[in-house]
């Protein structure tokens, strides 16, 4: 399934229905009365998050959605229907903004969650509403209230508990494949995930937490360089950030410089990416002169008191004390401490 995480979508509420002009016209009753019902309400809009679907794919495909105009009142006192609500099904954190100004309408992050964007019109009310003493036969009713329309844009950013983070070809990919089910496309040529793929991670004593691998981003993320816009905001809703680095390159590329290039690009995206907690992962930990290469870096994370996680996510090499790591940064505890 194609993942899209951002749409453009024009709703409308329902219109009220029209209020009646009507007369009693009855056999024995010489003198009739208004008996003109009342239109019924507009349908509202409704957002409603489902754990069935992950992306919003289906509504770029229908851009305009309406909810049911109420119908109009009839004669006899007879009140029209109400319209039917507009339900929009919507994945787990979706936040909807007015397209115009930007104003955030709703952030829907649970499950089953159900928020009334746009209420229907009112209907109006037919002209037995307004006989009185000195209007017997009114011969006039409301007309429905208006509904309202706007545009709408919804963003998608991923639920997860750590998300992955590094430049492109660091090994996040291989990692969540190794920790999980998900299967995101790995390959031994540099390229770079194109979505952001979530796994749920199992981990000991049938306990588990969601990891997120979140495309590689390059310096200028802040600024829409690469795809740094678009999958920026999937890490604003992480705990807790893996930041992957591959020594591999070396000295063609280094870390250190794109350890401080990345972590600046969060700072200048925003404060609070800025101050995300992080586990300093270094991959590859298979080939030989990684570990070579990894005895060069170590003493200056070892002076900011930065600790590392060795891994190899091919062979699983250190994997075990990560998750246990993990554990403790979500919860509080690992395994062996509970």
């Amino acid at each position: 399934m194609q993942f899209v995480d951002e749409v453009k979508i024009q709703v409308t509420s329902g219109h009220g229905g029209a209020g009646c002009v009507s007369f009693r016209r009855e056999k024995f009753i010489p003198f009739g009365g208004p008996d003109g019902g009342d239109g019924g309400k507009g349908g509202d809009v409704i957002f409603q998050v489902s754990s069935a679907i992950s992306t919003l794919l289906d509504l770029r495909y229908r851009p305009h959605q309406k909810a049911e105009r109420g119908h109009h009142g009839m004669g006899k006192n007879r009140h029209g229907a109400q319209g039917k609500e507009l339900k929009i099904l919507v994945p787990t954190g979706t936040v909807v903004k007015d397209d115009e100004s930007g104003d955030v309408l709703a952030d829907l992050t649970t499950a089953g969650e159900e928020v009334v964007i746009f209420k229907g019109g009112r209907g109006g009310q037919g002209n037995a509403r307004f006989a009185s003493s000195t209007n017997k036969a009114p011969k006039f009713a409301q007309p429905g209230e208006e509904g309202v329309e706007r545009w709408l844009r919804l963003e998608l950013k991923l639920m997860a508990d750590v998300g992955l983070l590094g430049f492109p070809s660091v090994g996040k990919s291989s990692l969540i494949t190794k920790v999980s089910a998900a299967r995101p496309k790995i390959a031994d040529y540099p390229f770079t995930t194109l979505v952001p793929n979530l796994g749920v991670v199992p981990y000991k004593n049938y306990r588990s937490f969601v990891m997120a691998d979140i495309p590689g981003l390059i310096e200028g993320a802040h600024e829409g360089a690469g795809l740094g816009l678009r999958f920026l905001r999937h890490v604003e809703r992480t705990d807790l950030l893996l930041h992957i680095l591959d020594l591999s390159w070396m000295p063609d590329r280094d870390p250190i410089r794109e350890y401080e290039a990345l972590n600046r690009e969060l700072t200048l995206s925003s404060a609070e990416l800025g101050r995300k907690r992080q586990i300093v992962v270094v991959n590859k930990l298979d080939l030989p002169h990684v570990r070579e290469n990894l005895v060069s870096v170590l003493p200056w994370f070892q002076e900011r008191e930065i600790p590392l996680f060795p891994i190899s996510a091919v062979t699983g090499e250190g994997i075990e004390p990560l998750l246990d790591e993990i554990a403790r940064r979500i919860w509080g505890k690992a395994e062996e401490e509970w």
